[in-house]
């Protein structure tokens, strides 16, 4: 009797190990991807999924976004600059299958592939264009290993350069360059305004020359402005059209 209570007591044992084996649980982010005496049945999921003890073997994928980091890269530029790169590449899974079958590893996968790729891109562009277009070669990234994943059944949303570390050197040139442009805008602005000033000057001068009378307003107002100052002196010329009246008479 006592033989007999532990022989059930083993079995019961053994069958919540099968029992536990057989009955999986999904979140709502996972899939199953199912293989039954090694061929792939599908993927499943989510939810509460049963598989055949010993027979079946499941492999657990995520559909959420994955955000890659890659590793800085050391970069020759279009114009022989060598540069640091890194980046982030956005993806997710789309078809758990071709993620499992297609691929041994489609992390490390793309992970390469983009490492690769960013040199590729940015190898055969130019310093400015890097540091102008930055959208632009976002894009062309984005584009080109979401294509060489895509058998994989890995879409790649995004992929942003994150930094370009420069050579002190190349930092002390562009610093030169920064100046060096800011002091020609400056000195086009200050060549602009004297320009325009000389053309305001010639226009009061074509209103003076048909009305001369302006210009001894024009002299009225200074006087006002300089007795301001009590301590002025001031040589109060008298104009010759006050006294040309009685010059003529003279003569």
């Amino acid at each position: 009797m006592q033989v007999v209570s532990i022989f059930f007591v083993i079995l019961a044992f053994f069958g919540i190990i099968i029992i536990s084996n057989a009955v999986r649980v999904l979140r709502e982010y996972e899939r199953g991807v199912i293989f039954r005496l090694g061929r792939l049945i599908g993927a499943k999921g989510p939810g509460v999924i049963f598989l055949i003890p010993i027979v079946d073997r499941m492999i657990k994928v995520s559909l959420r976004t994955v955000v890659l980091d890659v590793p800085p890269q050391d970069v020759i530029t279009k114009d022989n600059v060598s540069i640091k790169v890194n980046a982030v590449v956005y993806f997710r899974v789309m078809q758990p299958e071709k993620a499992i079958v297609e691929v041994e590893n489609f992390l490390f996968a793309t992970s390469q592939l983009s490492q690769t790729t960013l040199r590729s891109i940015l190898g055969q562009s130019e310093l400015d264009e890097l540091l102008s277009q930055r959208d632009k070669i976002n894009q062309d990234l984005q584009k080109i290993i979401d294509e060489h994943t895509e058998p994989w059944g890995v879409k790649v949303s995004n992929v942003e350069v994150k930094q370009i570390d420069l050579p002190i050197e190349m930092q002390r040139a562009m610093a030169k360059q920064a100046e060096a442009e800011r002091e020609r805008r400056a000195k086009i602005v200050h060549a602009d305004g004297e320009f325009q000033a000389s053309q305001k000057l010639s226009d009061a001068a074509a209103v003076i020359a048909v009305n001369p009378i302006a210009l001894q307003l024009r002299f009225l107002q200074t006087l006002t402005e300089v007795a301001a100052d009590k301590n002025s002196t001031i040589l109060f010329p008298v104009p010759i059209d006050i006294i040309e009246h009685f010059i003529r008479k003279s003569n």
